[in-house]
């Protein structure tokens, strides 16, 4: 009897740090995948990106309970980097880092993505069996195309750093109503904002086109990262204008979900994630 007490949790850790390391290796495994062919991609246009918009409203309105409570936290970062800014003498941040904060918006909609999945298969669609498909070969590659994704957001948050330096600073601002009148009322204010607009679209379409329909893949086939940024890149390659304008969608949509204090995001990211589930749907062969 007590050979068994001491061997049954020797050998429940070992079975246990046996399966951490299967699941290790299948997520590093899983970032460069077996498979390297390219699916086909379809040509999308308005009707497509209608529909999957259509289909995103009625995930959110079957799934609004899961969703909401997932997604809360969301507007609450997005608050709390906010208040950081102000607190921190970073005044000067406060609209980069709410223009940059949706371009980790893909890693955020994971969980959304797998849940339309799952609705469109008839199969279980609550938060927790949507987050349990994030191990072994889903998770190695989902962490490393969202690692990229915060390495731009990180990058985005330098260039409007360095474009505030040489323009309005580099003396921190206080206060947010001297901020705004110093950048629309003098001339170094609007190659502040000007400047800004312009190295901002840049990383905005170089996010766009990276995550078009990359996550939604990882998340749906046993591809690597490699060929799922081949394939969001072909999308966007094929369908330059239903590209531009699903991103003017996202980015027209999130700024309004921003108003007020960022609470529109709770309605607004789930439908947008939904929808991307979606048009990848529609996009990838």
């Amino acid at each position: 009897m007590h050979r068994e007490t001491i061997g049954n949790p020797l050998s429940w850790s070992a079975q246990r740090l046996a399966g951490v390391g299967r699941s290790a290796g299948a997520a590093v495994d899983g970032i460069g995948s077996h498979e390297k062919t390219v699916p086909e991609v379809r040509q999308i246009g308005l009707s497509d990106i209608r529909a999957a918009l259509r289909k995103g409203v009625e995930d959110f309105a079957a799934l609004r309970t899961d969703v909401i409570t997932a997604v809360v936290l969301y507007p609450v970062i997005g608050f709390a980097l906010a208040a950081w800014a102000f607190n921190a003498g970073q005044v000067h941040l406060l609209f980069p880092l709410a223009a940059g904060f949706p371009l980790v918006g893909p890693v955020a909609a994971i969980g959304l993505y797998e849940m339309s999945r799952r609705r469109e298969r008839g199969e279980q669609t609550d938060w927790g069996a949507a987050l349990a498909t994030l191990t072994g070969r889903v998770l190695g590659p989902v962490l490393t195309l969202g690692c990229l994704l915060a390495v731009i957001f990180a990058l985005w948050l330098i260039a409007a750093h360095a474009i505030w330096t040489v323009t309005l600073g580099p003396e921190p601002y206080d206060s947010l109503r001297v901020f705004l009148h110093d950048a629309v009322a003098t001339g170094a204010g609007w190659t502040m904002i000007m400047a800004g607009f312009g190295i901002g679209f840049v990383f905005a379409a170089v996010v766009l086109c990276v995550s078009l329909v990359s996550f939604p893949m990882l998340i749906d086939r046993p591809v690597g990262v490699p060929v799922a940024l081949a394939t969001s890149l072909a999308v966007a390659r094929r369908n330059p204008g239903a590209t531009a304008l699903w991103g003017l969608i996202v980015a027209v949509s999130l700024v309004l979900g921003m108003i007020p204090f960022f609470a529109g995001l709770i309605v607004v990211l789930p439908i947008l994630g939904h929808a991307t589930w979606h048009l990848y749907r529609r996009a990838v062969i």
